[in-house]
């Protein structure tokens, strides 16, 4: 679990008994023994549901596999604050994270939710700060889908195509490392990627189902975008880069690269302050 939180604590009262002043940080909580809950949302009676999940620091695993349930799965924690808090209005359904009171020894608290989601038309958003995720959407039906997150360590995958035609993708994250793999499968007309400084990498695998656009504003980071060769792609780069490279079969127009293919056409507009650009097939 990252200790981010807790140094960036230490380093202030540091700061601030520097300048002769006193602070005094509460005693660590410590953890107690590990808690699983089992957690089962069965499916609004509606055609569609819309689904928050708020996760703080932790491991999130999510997957389909819920069959005719919205949710199911387990949340294992070892602070009791931290238990889940499951509301539900109508078709819209929030589950977060419990506020913890104090500040936890962070070297041995365990926060991991493991859940399945079921087939009804989705707009889910995934609200989180600084965690380790392993997301698969495969197989799902989203029709929206937004994703906030701080530092984190994040694997999303679209390993099979999404069964619903997704509006727009939005992924907002800190200082991270996301890897998000066959974007084409998330049948998305629309996609925004915004970061700060980290590792991130997009790629476009699966099977581009209808034309889409795809937005990205990152700080200084390191950016791969993967387009599989056939595939016919636009790139407009804008921004401080210092380090831009296509590989073979794309043709350059100033900051414009061009990718001749047949099918629907994916177009990406990226800025960036600074960092590079490598995009591969």
């Amino acid at each position: 679990m990252s200790k981010r939180i807790f140094l960036a604590l230490l380093v202030l009262s540091l700061a601030i008994m520097a300048c002769g002043f006193n602070l005094n940080l509460p005693e660590p909580r410590t953890p107690g023994p590990d808690v699983t809950d089992k957690i089962s949302v069965n499916t609004p009676d509606a055609k569609s549901a819309s689904l928050t999940l708020i996760f703080g620091a932790g491991k999130l695993s999510l997957a389909s596999g819920a069959g005719k349930s919205l949710v199911s799965g387990t949340a294992t924690y070892n602070i009791p604050d931290f238990k889940p808090e499951i509301k539900q209005d109508g078709s819209s359904v929030t589950i977060k994270q419990g506020d913890t009171q104090g500040f936890p020894n962070m070297n041995a608290v365990k926060n991991e939710w493991d859940l399945k989601l079921g087939d009804v038309p989705l707009d889910l958003t995934i609200n989180a700060g600084a965690y380790e995720g392993k997301l698969d959407f495969g197989g799902l039906a989203l029709t929206g889908l937004t994703i906030n997150d701080g530092a984190s360590q994040t694997k999303a995958d679209f390993s099979s195509t999404n069964q619903e035609k997704l509006g727009i993708l939005s992924y907002k994250t800190g200082a991270s490392n996301v890897t998000l793999k066959n974007l084409a499968n998330a049948n998305a007309s629309m996609i925004t990627f915004e970061s700060g400084m980290g590792n991130y990498t997009l790629d476009f695998g699966g099977s581009l189902q209808r034309d889409s656009s795809v937005s990205i504003r990152s700080g200084m980071s390191n950016l791969t975008l993967i387009i599989p060769s056939g595939v016919a792609a636009t790139v407009r780069v804008s921004g401080g880069l210092s380090n831009v490279q296509f590989s073979s079969g794309w043709t350059q127009n100033g900051q414009t690269y061009t990718q001749a293919g047949s099918g629907p056409t994916l177009t990406v507009v990226i800025d960036m302050g600074a960092g590079n650009l490598q995009v591969t097939q």
